[in-house]
């Protein structure tokens, strides 16, 4: 199995990763919660996950939507003693291949690939926490919620039209840095111009093209 995460690695890395313990967790089941011991990254197999914090003021609030091939927990491997930052939840039926704390120790004593693996990974993690706050600061809300449509209609399909994704108006806006009420009048003008459809808990790309276009 080629996923993103493991380009680059030699094909014994790549093996001895995917050998480890693989977790199975069903629709809604939390992969691990904030402040939970930060002990191991986990490579999402199969399935789709979220990932959630809680704001100051007690709302939740969902950062990130992940599919096959992404990795979550990067820190972990860092820190000597750490805590969750964030609650990851499984969207639906999800696997994910566990590769421990002293697991990836052993690991980098045997290839020095796993440091550049690391160094991607953190990489990653930063390039799109930066991408998040310019879009936020910079890019106006209606092209932050159509811009989300078109990351996730790639995440749960090929992109194009007829991709269903199965989430609702509440995770959208999160994810877009909105409000439930302005991200449903952004969503309600896409229906309007016949770039969605939408029914409850879901969203279908019916014009997948002038969509990305409008998200420009």
């Amino acid at each position: 199995m080629l996923l993103p995460a493991l380009v680059g690695l030699d094909d014994a890395a790549r093996r001895q990763i995917l050998a480890g313990p693989r977790a199975r967790f069903v629709r809604n089941e939390p992969v691990f919660h904030a402040g939970d011991p930060a002990n191991s990254l986990h490579v999402l197999l199969s399935g789709h996950v979220s990932v959630e914090v809680t704001t100051p003021g007690g709302d939740q609030v969902t950062l990130a939507v992940l599919g096959p091939g992404a990795t979550f927990g990067e820190l972990a491997l860092l820190r000597q003693t750490a805590t969750r930052s964030a609650t990851v939840r499984a969207l639906d039926p999800a696997v994910t291949v566990i590769l421990s704390k002293h697991r990836f120790e052993e690991l980098r004593a045997e290839s020095p690939d796993l440091d550049r693996f690391l160094v991607r990974l953190l990489g990653g993690y930063v390039e799109r926490l930066e991408t998040r706050l310019i879009d936020s600061l910079f890019v106006p809300v209606d092209k932050r919620v159509l811009r989300q449509l078109v990351v996730l209609s790639e995440l749960y399909g090929d992109g194009g039209d007829g991709v269903i994704i199965p989430l609702t108006q509440d995770v959208i806006a999160s994810t877009s840095g909105s409000t439930r009420p302005t991200t449903n009048q952004v969503l309600r003008r896409a229906v309007d111009e016949g770039l969605i459809a939408m029914s409850r808990g879901r969203i279908l790309i019916v014009d997948a093209a002038r969509l990305a276009t409008r998200a420009r």
